[in-house]
């Protein structure tokens, strides 16, 4: 998996910097991200990246289905199966967007950030890994509000 791989970059990077001193450690981030693409989020060029219809909106059902739970989820109060249910809802949008969105190359590496928080956090709440759902549900709520924040989507809302 590509979140896999990411998080024993950015653990292998961390272990350079003890060992090796900054000066190696920045030398191998630079080396990992021309190979792996960027390890975090930023803007264009100060501007937020653009979209495209599809990406639009399998993220807006996602924010939808947060959204309605969101007193809930912000109090770790749902169940396991509601968890689980939200859990799905972001997995299948994902797919949905990984079938039809056509980014650009730069804002398509962006947004492989955003969707591995949200994929590791969907596969917590569906109960695949270990971890609490109350804490995978609101990691997944900061992904969708790092969405908002870097992508130019006009109709989208922070998750307050």
């Amino acid at each position: 998996m590509k979140s896999a791989h990411r998080l024993l970059a950015a653990f292998f990077s961390l272990a350079l910097f003890v060992a090796g001193g900054a000066v190696q450690a920045a030398e191998h981030g630079q080396a990992e991200e021309a190979a792996h693409g960027p390890t975090r989020l930023q803007l264009n060029q100060g501007k937020k990246w653009e979209t495209d219809a599809p990406l639009r909106q399998s993220m807006a059902v996602m924010r939808a289905s947060m959204a309605e739970k969101l007193g809930a989820v912000r109090k770790g109060k749902l169940t396991a199966e509601e968890y689980q249910a939200l859990g799905d809802t972001i997995n299948a949008e994902v797919g949905t967007i990984v079938a039809q969105c056509k980014l650009e190359p730069k804002a398509d590496a962006m947004l492989h950030l955003v969707i591995a928080d949200l994929l590791g956090a969907a596969e917590v709440m569906q109960g695949k890994h270990k971890g609490s759902q109350a804490v995978a549900a609101r990691k997944a709520l900061g992904a969708l509000n790092k969405y908002g924040y870097y992508f130019d989507d006009p109709q989208w809302k922070t998750l307050k």
